[in-house]
């Protein structure tokens, strides 16, 4: 009886009851089992602070380990980065990518430009490089990947195309039709309600960036949800979500806890996160020894990136 506080023994937390084969441990803690939920409920007042504080910190463990590889251009196999990398003035990247020595320094006009396109011919999400090479080849109206037409479509075709790609549970399309709702897009009237309901379809098929779109619906009014969407969102490896946590933090002036989330996000390549990761350093609060890692993260991360194709597009953009 005296150690049935703990997840590793055959007892009830509150009854004592050993031996039980249905013991079911505290799906928030982990740290107590009990035979029943009205075990549970009773066990409650004594549990509530220690589970609380164990809950918190396996979060903690969940939130700040490394995200997972990002996804891969269908076309030219590298990762796909989630911003625009505008370091043109460094040396050109070749077909395999050179190493970026310095801080590769966004272009401000750029910075916030999305790199990838979704096609729902087939359904893939395409990096900007291979698209603009596809177009230089004389190929402007077809998909860079299965090659359908995509001549002049009205916006009733390019719904009824993503409809399929829906009905298919295509996450991506989803997210994009809820977008399309969200911001009335496509022919389609705005409408949150539905908005919402598509983007959280999405979630639940595990799209991470309808995490961080409902975060930001959320923030201003349920901070709690906004935080646990961006959080999710995060944990999956969107890193402009883990900077907007930043935010957040800093609001409540957990600086550390920032620190923390611009550490993760440089280390995957955003631009935003390494610039506060510098400012930081210049006011005192990370030492220069704490921030080399991440630069270097930071830089690796741009150059698997970079390719040709992707350079040739980001120059085009800048001139025009």
């Amino acid at each position: 009886m005296d150690n049935c506080g703990d997840a590793t023994t055959y007892c009830c937390a509150e009854c004592g009851e050993e031996g039980v084969v249905s013991l079911k441990a505290c799906k928030s803690c982990m740290l107590v089992k009990y035979c029943n939920t009205k075990c549970q409920r009773n066990h409650w007042a004594k549990h509530k602070k220690s589970c609380k504080r164990r809950a918190a910190e396996l979060r903690d463990e969940a939130l700040f380990k490394d995200p997972p590889a990002k996804e891969d251009c269908p076309i030219c196999f590298l990762p796909m980065p989630l911003k625009i990398i505008t370091c043109v003035s460094l040396p050109p990247a070749t077909i395999s990518s050179v190493p970026i020595y310095d801080f590769a320094e966004a272009n401000e006009e750029l910075v916030d430009e999305h790199v990838e396109v979704y096609y729902p011919c087939c359904g893939k999400s395409v990096c900007i490089g291979c698209i603009c090479s596809f177009h230089e080849s004389g190929n402007n109206d077809k998909c860079p990947f299965c090659k359908a037409e995509r001549t002049g479509k009205k916006n009733e075709e390019e719904v009824e195309g993503l409809m399929k790609r829906v009905e298919a549970n295509d996450a991506a399309a989803i997210f994009i039709l809820g977008n399309s709702y969200h911001k009335g897009l496509l022919g389609l009237p705005q409408d949150l309600t539905k908005a919402m309901e598509l983007y959280t379809w999405a979630v639940n098929l595990g799209y991470s960036k309808a995490h961080c779109i409902l975060g930001d619906i959320y923030e201003g009014v349920d901070l709690k949800k906004a935080k646990f969407h961006k959080e999710a969102a995060a944990m999956a490896g969107y890193e402009m979500a883990r900077y907007n946590l930043c935010g957040m933090e800093l609001r409540s002036r957990n600086m550390e806890r920032a620190v923390k989330h611009w550490t993760i996000a440089a280390s995957s390549g955003c631009f935003k996160s390494m610039h506060n990761l510098q400012v930081a350093l210049k006011n005192g609060h990370v030492s220069t020894e704490s921030i080399h890692s991440p630069l270097t993260a930071y830089n690796n991360s741009c150059a698997e990136m970079r390719s040709e194709a992707r350079d040739s597009y980001i120059r085009l953009k800048i001139n025009n």
